[in-house]
């Protein structure tokens, strides 16, 4: 590698968002670019960065803009230079990238199932109707009143310890969290449950670490070479792929998971109606070369079959 490399004098600046899942993540980065190039601790620097999405927990997503709260603040200190690369939770990621930033680094993917998390009963069956479930993602909630309509969904937001304490309180009576971020906090038996695939699709790139850096920082790019995860890219080649093509954003209940298969990819959908009353499914395989084209034609399938106002809200 000919590009100077960080010191502690002129450190590598990390922009994260300020969660302890967050935070987790920036280290787990950092640690991984320690190892690839023999570097200090203090030759990182982590940068907090609170976001629209971090400070407004009282309205849905869908209410105050989509999952782009969650990104924008970070990627407009990375356009200007205050930071040098971003770490994000891909499955908040929008599909597009701000012009003269990157998304081509992901780390090892960890567990995509959704956890099953209750103070009351064990397993999602075991609920009765009427009991309460809190959650935050439109995807969630299709998918469970598609399967228990007799439950009642609140809105839920919040960090994980933050939706925790309100089980606490009282305020639901389960909810879920994703496998991969209690792993990561160390907190994976928090989860009663954890749901399989085949009985709840994931987000699409649950689970998976995206590092965000600019275009022209060539220097970024050789180091985040070093730590990227062939494998979790090109699975979320195909996912992402399936995404945009279904314009997918916090309004839209959307599932998607690739999984490899020797020298293929196999990838299954699931689009559902925000209310959850009715639910589409498809699936694929392909080489891994043609990743991205199987995401888009698995999602214009599921287009085609949608009737019109198939995402929109029912009053």
């Amino acid at each position: 590698m000919t590009h100077r490399l960080p010191t502690p004098a002129q450190p590598l600046k990390i922009g994260t968002r300020g969660s302890p899942l967050a935070l987790a993540q920036a280290h787990e980065t950092r640690a991984r670019l320690m190892t690839a190039f023999d570097l200090p601790e203090d030759a990182f620097e982590i940068v907090i960065v609170t976001t629209t999405g971090d400070r407004v927990l009282d309205r849905p997503l869908k209410e105050i803009g989509g999952k782009g709260l969650f990104t924008r603040e970070i990627e407009d200190m990375m356009l200007a230079g205050a930071l040098d690369i971003a770490v994000h939770s891909m499955k908040d990621m929008p599909v597009a990238q701000p012009g003269g930033l990157l998304l081509d680094c992901y780390l090892p993917r960890e567990d995509v199932r959704d956890a099953f998390v209750s103070p009351v009963v064990a397993r999602l069956a075991d609920l009765h109707p009427g009991q309460v479930v809190g959650t935050s993602s439109l995807r969630r909630r299709a998918q469970l009143l598609h399967r228990r309509p007799d439950l009642k969904v609140v809105e839920f937001r919040g960090n994980v310890q933050t939706r925790l304490r309100k089980l606490d309180e009282g305020v639901a009576d389960c909810t879920f969290l994703a496998m991969a971020g209690l792993n990561r906090l160390g907190k994976a038996d928090v989860a009663r449950s954890a749901i399989d695939p085949d009985d709840m699709l994931p987000a699409v790139a649950q689970g998976a670490i995206g590092i965000e850096r600019r275009a022209d920082d060539s220097r970024a790019a050789a180091m985040l070479e070093k730590i990227h995860d062939t494998a979790t890219g090109h699975r979320l080649a195909a996912e992402r792929a399936y995404l945009a093509t279904l314009d997918g954003s916090c309004e839209t209940p959307i599932a998607g998971l690739a999984v490899l298969d020797g020298g293929d990819i196999w990838l299954r959908g699931e689009i559902l109606r925000p209310d959850g009353s009715e639910s589409l499914a498809d699936e694929g395989r392909a080489p891994i070369a043609d990743a991205a084209r199987l995401g888009e034609d698995i999602a214009r399938r599921l287009l085609d079959r949608a009737p019109a106002g198939f995402f929109d809200w029912r009053s």
